[in-house]
């Protein structure tokens, strides 16, 4: 069994994903999640998603619409997101709610009274990436099981 050890400096992580199409993309995660625009090309473009790298690039592939259950909702299996601080996911849901989003998962509360009891909420992006920005109540419960 790993162990994974826990420092007090967070590296960042670096995820790719496919899009449809740059524009669409720079004015949904820039605009409507707020994240900084960084590098970017023909083909690509990067974001810094609340201190880690996202990367995205133009594909014309096909997407996963596979799910699983979790607490009675149909989660989608191919999907990625951040942990935000609690008042910065009802921040972003609220700005989310205002601008029409069409959740996948409505914003509620997982797990409510139990251990990794959280916020969370998806929605697809506009290339049909799912995901999902969580908040637990106790910070300290991310890796509690």
């Amino acid at each position: 069994m790993t162990t994974v050890q826990k420092t007090s400096h967070m590296t960042p992580f670096h995820l790719a994903a496919p899009i449809r199409d740059i524009e669409s993309t720079r004015l949904f995660y820039r605009d409507l999640i707020g994240c900084t625009v960084g590098r970017e090309a023909e083909r690509w473009i990067d974001f810094d998603f609340f201190g880690h790298q996202l990367s995205l690039h133009v594909t014309t592939g096909e997407e996963n619409l596979a799910t699983n259950e979790v607490d009675g909702k149909d989660v989608p299996v191919r999907h990625f997101g951040a942990v935000l601080e609690w008042d910065r996911w009802h921040g972003l849901r609220d700005r989310l709610v205002a601008a029409g989003t069409d959740f996948v998962i409505e914003p509620y509360i997982r797990f409510k009274g139990e251990t990794g009891e959280q916020a969370t909420m998806f929605f697809y992006d506009p290339s049909g990436n799912a995901l999902e920005f969580k908040a637990f109540r106790d910070p300290s419960q991310v890796f509690a099981t």
